[in-house]
């Protein structure tokens, strides 16, 4: 059975877990670009700052996954060089012998 104490520190974590810090920007859209926002957010039946916040979300997942494809084409390039140079360091210990 739920005390007031403890009903009080559940809707306490509760309430921590739901509402979350937000910070406040301003931003000039394209007029096209807010008119498709302001479309998909009717079509959805979405506040417009949570669109906007999955929207950038999305956004910087897309591009760390971006910056991690170049860092791997760049190490993998330092790789191959590396590869490359042993590779033909053994061709050459093997025409020794």
């Amino acid at each position: 059975m739920l005390t007031n104490w403890n009903l009080r520190c559940y809707c306490q974590l509760y309430i921590q877990n739901v509402y979350t810090i937000m910070k406040n920007i301003s931003l000039r859209v394209d007029d096209e670009i807010f008119e498709d926002t302001e479309k998909m957010i009717s079509q959805l039946k979405k506040a417009r700052n949570r669109y906007i916040n999955e929207a950038l979300e999305f956004y910087n997942q897309y591009q760390k996954r971006a910056l991690l494809a170049e860092k791997l084409k760049n190490e993998s390039e330092i790789v191959r060089g590396n590869s490359m140079d042993m590779l033909k360091e053994l061709e050459e210990l093997d025409d020794q012998y």
